[in-house]
């Protein structure tokens, strides 16, 4: 049965990011009849940070972890279960800052994790993921960044998104963006018409 994960990331009803990443599981759903959806709004939810006790759990070799670690990271296996059996990933990613939702960062904290997604090796880092799945990120950003202007610099979060991701297996990412949201609504509105354009075209 195929499987989409859904994490969204702003706090906001009126989120420009979940509407967009909304309206792709709609389409998924549509093209997916029966198919699984596990979503998760990680401001929503109040996505816990790790701590002192949560990271030494996660360097715990698995067979030595006590069963107060066990309980620590049940909610991470659980988003680490959730990413494994996901076929496609959607994820809405307002653009804070320059980068991501400290939220959605946790997330990424408890998902990226030695020994379940990824491993060290002598040649260096090994994703453990397996292939094939594909990334679709739906960002609002209050500006633009286009490549080769003063502005490109300043994108902090599809860089880090897409080497982040990458540690753990996840290449085949799509970005589609509304920008110039913090403009005069009439760019705001001709931004989003294009990120909609662009999401109908994706094929899923």
């Amino acid at each position: 049965m195929p499987a989409l994960l859904h994490i969204d990331s702003s706090p906001r009803a009126a989120s420009v990011s979940s509407f967009l990443s909304g309206i792709f599981v709609e389409k998924w759903k549509q093209q997916n009849p029966g198919g699984a959806v596990f979503h998760h709004n990680t401001s929503l939810e109040r996505f816990p940070y790790l701590d002192e006790a949560a990271i030494e759990a996660i360097f715990t070799p698995s067979a030595q972890l006590t069963a107060a670690q066990k309980a620590t990271l049940a909610f991470s296996d659980q988003l680490v279960d959730e990413l494994l059996a996901a076929d496609v990933v959607a994820i809405g990613a307002p653009m804070w800052n320059l980068s991501i939702p400290a939220s959605l960062k946790a997330w990424i904290d408890l998902i990226v994790r030695e020994g379940r997604t990824f491993a060290f090796t002598p040649q260096g880092v090994a994703p453990l993921l397996p292939p094939g799945k594909r990334v679709y990120v739906f960002s609002a950003r209050g500006g633009s960044y286009p490549a080769g202007t003063p502005f490109q610099d300043f994108d902090r979060q599809e860089p880090y998104l897409r080497r982040i991701l990458g540690v753990i297996g996840l290449s085949l990412i799509d970005f589609i963006c509304a920008e110039h949201q913090s403009d005069d609504p009439e760019a705001a509105a001709e931004s989003l018409a294009r990120a909609k354009s662009s999401l109908a075209a994706l094929a899923v």
